[in-house]
């Protein structure tokens, strides 16, 4: 009875060995997963960056721009360039319609010619009556000529020299006056201040123009711009501006411009912290363009982002920042398995991070990290 019961239980107990191995070599088999193709980058040697970018797209600036008006209202006579002209500082942009202008200068310098003929001819009787004056006082010290002759006659030349004074005065306003109207005139003409580039133009030959009241902001008729002040301003977060200093080494890219960068140099940290409502705090920094024959071609208004450059090494060994996983792991593809390793990071920017250690020059890292079945200990191959 008891050796019946003994040869059942090991027949139970090979028949579920049996089924263990059979599933053993099912799942060694037919139901060994296949390996999963990944996306590898080979560990080299390379540029590694520390770089900050600024929190919100910049704006390519001139420090020169003006929007010019003439400083009196008037028709328009004549235009001097028109948009997109480069002119010289001191050419003539636009001059209004002046001809009563120029006959106020010209009647202004004929009362200046009545009043410089005034003058002479009331300075010249007061100097007579100085040498009239004169002779009588010899005469008088002969006592030929009473005391109160020469009394008169000292009253007499005093008042023509009063005279006198009084009329150089009067030739000094009439100069003055004709300053006024030539003053006057020349507020007709409109003349560029620097050399630039007429960006807009906004009157035309026959239209009137006013000038910009002293309580009221008008817009001006030309946009003035001098393309070598072109610049980028750009605001970066507050917690950044400490590492930020002048003449640290930039880089800008453009959005008209897609996949070139321009090199460039900080050139301006502002000395304060917008703190505007509703806004994440900043900084505005401004970058200057390296190359200097660049900056004909550039549109103020356009955007730009800045990256700036804190600290660089070049012999770096180094992986794709977006292979990394929390932690500061990696996955490595070794012997069609993926193997995870922990690393010692040093410089890292969006693109690229320098390793210290964890994975050496040749090892290929896993960069293909968006599947659930890519983790540590999957078989794999590279594709």
């Amino acid at each position: 009875m008891n050796g019946g019961i003994l040869a059942r239980i090991w027949k139970v107990a090979i028949l579920v060995g049996a089924v263990a191995a059979v599933v053993v070599l099912l799942r060694a088999t037919v139901w060994r997963a296949e390996p999963i193709p990944v996306s590898v980058f080979t560990v080299a040697r390379g540029r590694v960056e520390s770089t900050i970018i600024n929190s919100k797209a910049g704006t390519v600036r001139a420090r020169r721009r003006a929007l010019i008006s003439p400083e009196v209202g008037g028709r328009v006579a004549f235009l001097g360039a028109r948009a997109g002209a480069r002119v010289k500082k001191g050419q003539v942009l636009m001059r209004l319609e002046d001809r009563d202008l120029r006959a106020q200068v010209l009647l202004a310098q004929r009362d200046l010619e009545a009043a410089r003929a005034q003058e002479k001819q009331t300075c010249l009787s007061a100097e007579l009556t100085e040498r009239d004056l004169e002779r009588n006082r010899q005469l008088s010290r002969d006592r030929i000529v009473s005391v109160e002759t020469l009394d008169q006659l000292q009253s007499r030349r005093d008042a023509a020299q009063a005279s006198c004074e009084a009329v150089r005065a009067g030739a000094s306003r009439a100069e003055a006056a004709v300053d006024l109207a030539r003053a006057q005139l020349a507020k007709t003409t409109l003349m560029a201040p620097f050399d630039g580039v007429v960006a807009e133009l906004k009157t035309e030959v026959g239209e009137w123009v006013t000038p910009s009241p002293a309580v009221m902001a008008v817009p001006g008729v030309i946009d003035l711009i001098d393309p070598t002040s072109i610049y980028v301003s750009a605001p970066i977060d507050e917690v950044d501006s400490a590492r930020v200093r002048n003449r640290l080494p930039a880089r800008i890219t453009l959005d008209p411009l897609p996949g070139q960068s321009f090199a460039a140099t900080v050139s301006r940290v502002a000395p304060y912290v917008l703190d505007v409502e509703e806004q994440n705090r900043t900084v505005e920094i401004e970058c200057d363009f390296a190359n200097r024959a660049l900056l004909g071609s550039l549109l103020p208004g356009t955007s730009a982002d800045v990256e700036i450059i804190l600290e660089a090494h070049d012999d770096a060994v180094r992986v794709p920042a977006h292979a990394i996983l929390e932690g500061d792991r990696v996955l490595v593809l070794e012997e069609g398995r993926l193997r995870s390793r922990d690393l010692q990071v040093g410089l890292r920017n969006w693109e690229f991070a320098e390793v210290n250690a964890g994975v050496a020059e040749g090892e290929r890292v896993v960069v293909s990290l968006d599947r659930a079945e890519v983790r540590a200990g999957a078989r794999a191959y590279a594709q």
